[in-house]
């Protein structure tokens, strides 16, 4: 596009924002508008949160100052006279919003990673006017149809590409429908949006509330001296001075179950993990699930579907939910099969040590590590030295980025942070050039959500001058007062995976923000994350950042060796809970009449017997009660999308092997054709160009062990 041409319809932007702030009633000069941080562009670089002025009160005035400029937007494309054009319609659309968009983009990080009572108030008081107000958006006919009148045969590239995704969003969210339609969609997606924040907020307190206390070290048997340290202290901050305290994490499975040594100890964890948000107390989802399940199929069928699958994958990779569902089973039986021996290996060592008893989900973790040890000689508390969070991250994940990438990281202590352990990068392209700021929020807290995520503060775009901000968020267990922060080879994986979705953020390389970086399809999304994950066991970068933290000597080759022949250990297991949850998922939104939903446990039970994934020691991943993904998360049918982009990433991992592996050149092309490309472009035919097929499902099945 001509700079001429931008200069113009930059200068219509600004006159429509003018307009619409003089027909808000609200002076953008007031003192009220000038001190509120959110209303205001960053001055930072890259428009990097101003953490260091947001306070908890400036959002509600944020929220009402950028609906009201939203909806006077909104109202002069509709009411626009002239022909509907890319510029004067989709364009218009696209630039809306900007002081809404930027509060909420921060709100969510916050009440996601860092909330309090305070937000989550406002979170559920906010989550029906934004559903209402995007459905007074994607109902709007007058809107669908300027949308619709434009040729697209006179657009290309990311107008064409934008105004196609616009027109199937309106078509998705039921623009088509009568107005008396229109109506009950309004209704039920506000009470969704309620439904769904009150579960995660649920979720919080359960989640708090499940954290088991104990009065002995000796109950923690097992633990190194610096993980009873942490739950000593985590006690005393909870006001048990004196006693042992063990949160949980988001999964059904608790990490420090592979380590302890008394059983009823792991019997307690695992039975408050599982049970945690089905007690009959204020932390109790199970009705809010069941009245969601229910509303999203009542969506479904006012949108002529059968079921709420069938309506949410009409715009992902698989299309459709027996797709999804054709590649879970393909791999589901072969898994469960894997899965039986592993635990008939287990259970014998139980066995050979006179235990005296079956094996059941709480005893998995710990006696697979013995044998994993016995197996491949691989403790994990041999290698977790060699593994301190920050070397890792710097000498792993940066140094993995250079090699293949050509891109640096430095560290800056200048920039203001939403809370003290987050920490920040600005990151430089291959050529030197600022690129964007990176922060990096380690360490489980109550108020944290579980498991890791990367959000966006700041989306890339050409058209607006953007660059990204970008945070990736974790739930590490935090060190005792002076000690390092080691961390498993799961969570280093994990590590790995996160800075995937970071480097699909930081090379994207779009006009437009709707199309731009991780905007891509659910069962796309995690493709980029999970073949970075491979990054962790190449020879030259795990000899980088795998170094001892006490004598600084790199990881012995025997141990690598050793890490290496046991990737594939325990991958039933591993697969196996991961599809029991997608097939949980898609059992929720598949049903297709009211009457066969049954109280979640009877549900949870009878669907996993149906497709052989209840396998009594291997438990969920998820239980629906604490399913976050999919019932306050947005990967309502679309948890199998882990699946789909493991094998797309399994397909293109046995391209990068036979062309020389994670080398510079394969890490540009990458770059070329999968991080850089955004939603841009047609995913099915990039991941062709990559690779050369289609995706296949043997590639998972070999690399997975299966």
């Amino acid at each position: 596009m001509k700079i001429s041409k931008i200069i113009i319809l930059m200068s219509a932007l600004f006159l429509l924002m003018f307009k619409a702030y003089s027909q808000s009633g609200i002076d953008p000069k007031n003192n009220t508008f000038m001190k509120n941080p959110l209303l205001q562009k960053s001055s930072l670089q890259y428009q990097a949160p101003q953490f260091d002025l947001i306070k908890e009160e400036h959002f509600k005035p944020a929220f009402e100052f950028g609906l009201k400029i939203h909806d006077k937007e909104i109202e002069a494309i509709e009411k626009n006279t002239e022909k509907p054009t890319f510029q004067n319609t989709v364009l218009a659309l696209e630039l809306s919003g900007v002081d809404l968009n930027r509060a909420v983009g921060i709100f969510s990080n916050l009440t996601s990673s860092n909330t309090n009572s305070t937000l989550q108030k406002l979170d559920e008081e906010y989550a029906p006017i934004f559903s209402a107000h995007n459905d007074k958006i994607y109902l709007n006919s007058k809107l669908y149809q300027r949308i619709k009148a434009i040729d697209l045969n006179s657009l290309k590239g990311e107008d064409k590409k934008l105004t196609e995704y616009y027109l199937q969003q309106f078509e998705l969210a039921g623009a088509n429908l009568s107005p008396k339609d229109k109506e009950k969609m309004k209704k039920i997606n506000s009470e969704l949006a309620v439904l769904g924040t009150s579960f995660g907020n649920k979720l919080l307190i359960a989640r708090k509330k499940g954290a088991v206390l104990f009065n002995n070290a000796s109950d923690l048997e097992g633990l190194s001296v610096d993980e009873i340290a942490a739950a000593k202290n985590r006690a005393k901050e909870a006001g048990h001075d004196g006693k042992y305290l063990i949160g949980l994490l988001n999964t059904t499975q608790q990490p420090l179950l592979s380590s302890l040594k008394n059983r009823n100890t792991r019997e307690k964890i695992f039975k408050s993990s599982w049970t945690r948000a089905e007690k009959n107390d204020d932390g109790d989802t199970r009705e809010i699930l069941l009245k969601m399940a229910k509303l999203r199929l009542q969506k479904a069928k006012l949108m002529g579907k059968k079921s709420y699958a069938e309506w949410r994958l009409q715009d992902q990779m698989a299309k459709y939910p027996s797709n999804a569902m054709n590649l879970l089973a393909q791999i589901a039986k072969p898994a469960v099969a894997k899965a039986k021996l592993e635990a008939q290996e287990i259970q014998k060592l139980i066995d050979s040590q006179n235990g005296g008893f079956k094996l059941e989900p709480w005893d998995w973790n710990f006696y697979s590590e013995q044998v994993r040890k016995a197996k491949y000689d691989l403790d994990e508390n041999q290698i977790k030295p060699y593994f301190e969070l920050t070397t890792v991250l710097e000498k792993g994940v940066f140094f993995a980025a250079k090699q293949m990438y050509g891109i640096s990281f430095k560290e800056r202590k200048d920039l203001p942070v939403y809370h003290q352990d987050v920490v920040a990068y600005e990151v430089f392209d291959n050529d030197g050039v600022s690129m964007a700021i990176y922060y990096l929020d380690f360490y489980t807290r109550d108020n944290k959500n579980g498991g890791a995520w990367m959000n966006n503060f700041v989306n890339q775009s050409h058209y607006l001058g953007q660059k990204p901000v970008i945070v990736n968020v974790y739930n590490f267990a935090k060190p005792a007062d002076g000690k390092p922060s080691l961390i498993s080879f799961d969570d280093v994986t994990t590590m790995f995976h996160e800075f995937g979705h970071t480097l699909h953020g930081l090379f994207a390389n779009q006009q437009y923000v709707t199309l731009s970086g991780t905007s891509v399809p659910r069962d796309y999304v995690e493709f980029p994350s999970q073949i970075n994950e491979h990054a962790a066991l190449d020879p030259i970068v795990l000899q980088n950042y795998a170094i001892h933290y006490q004598t600084n000597e790199p990881i012995p080759q025997e141990l690598i060796t050793k890490i290496k022949k046991a990737d594939t250990f325990n991958k039933g297991y591993d697969v196996t809970e991961l599809l029991a949850a997608a097939t949980l998922d898609m059992a929720w939104h598949s049903v297709e009449n009211e009457s066969d939903f049954k109280p979640a446990l009877v549900f949870e039970k009878e669907a996993l017997t149906k497709y052989g994934l209840l396998v009594k020691e291997v438990p969920t991943r998820y239980h629906s009660p604490y399913f976050a993904h999919i019932f306050s998360g947005g990967y309502s049918s679309g948890y199998y999308a882990y699946t789909w982009s493991k094998t797309l990433d399994y397909n293109a991992y046995d391209w990068m092997k036979a062309n020389g592996g994670m080398t510079r050149e394969n890490g540009e092309r990458l770059r070329k054709y999968i991080l850089s490309v955004g939603n841009s472009v047609d995913l099915n035919q990039a991941f062709k160009d990559f690779v050369g097929h289609e995706m296949k499902v043997e590639p998972y099945l070999k690399n997975a062990g299966l």
